[in-house]
């Protein structure tokens, strides 16, 4: 178990350009809004992008708390760890699998969380390296999949299920993104991505979907502004949404046990 951190939810996706972080922001936001201590640890080593969504500054840097220890950095009431706090962001990261997952592996271990309930990971696209870091080294309670309802995103959905399954970790749910476009001008409402794609995926795998969130112009620019929705509109639907999704992944949790799931690992 990572000391300092009761449970410890990835948040996942087959393919890049689903809005994987974005979501992940949202929903740590959102569970700090329901009252738990989150935080989120940004396992995205090439492109890292949790910094400028929960409006760090640029070379900003992290406190030391002893030898090869470093505190997370505190962002909108939640603790935020990450390689854009480590590294000039401007430099593109030209290194190899191993040296990405060592990377990863310190951030994991030498980072001094504060009494987190959930610790969000941010992971990267895809199903490799850091990916099997996180099964074969921590006790995962739980994985969201991020998908849009492209009939190319749920094949990469999928294999993202699968290989949650093939460890062991369980997978709390499916949040389908950009499900629908509403237009500002006129209202009218078209699912430009395809419809249904959330709930097939979730019957064929049988768990859920956790929520469906539209494309819009606002969510785009708060991120970007480093104000996610769940900050910069309270009220709004989409926070709700996003409050929602949360309940149902501290229910789900709940209902597994004061201990996680055993990982298994195997070639």
């Amino acid at each position: 178990m990572i000391e300092g951190v009761k449970h410890i939810v990835a948040v996942a996706s087959g393919k890049g350009g689903v809005g994987k972080s974005t979501v992940t922001v949202n929903l740590a936001l959102a569970m700090a809004a329901e009252s738990y201590r989150v935080g989120i640890l940004d396992a995205d080593i090439y492109g890292p992008s949790q910094a400028q969504m929960l409006g760090v500054g640029e070379g900003v840097r992290p406190e030391s708390a002893g030898e090869n220890r470093f505190k997370p950095l505190e962002a909108h009431g939640i603790q935020a760890m990450s390689m854009a706090f480590l590294v000039d962001i401007r430099e593109p990261m030209v290194w190899r699998g191993p040296m990405v997952a060592g990377a990863f592996q310190q951030m994991l271990t030498q980072t001094v969380w504060d009494d987190l309930d959930y610790l969000f990971i941010d992971m990267p696209p895809g199903t490799g390296d850091i990916q099997l870091t996180l099964a074969q080294k921590v006790p995962v309670d739980g994985a969201v999949i991020v998908t849009t309802p492209q009939d190319i995103a749920l094949l990469d959905a999928r294999k993202g299920i699968e290989m949650f399954r093939k460890v062991n970790v369980p997978v709390l749910g499916v949040v389908e993104n950009m499900s629908l476009h509403i237009c500002s001008n006129c209202g009218h409402s078209e699912p430009i991505f395809g419809e249904g794609g959330g709930e097939r995926i979730a019957q064929e795998y049988e768990t859920q979907v956790l929520g469906c969130l539209p494309l819009t112009l606002s969510i785009r620019e708060q991120v970007d502004g480093g104000r996610p929705t769940v900050v910069a509109e309270p009220e709004g639907e989409v926070t709700a949404t996003f409050r929602d999704m949360a309940r149902q992944v501290a229910e789900q949790i709940r209902g597994q046990g004061a201990e996680g799931p055993e990982i298994s690992f195997s070639e």
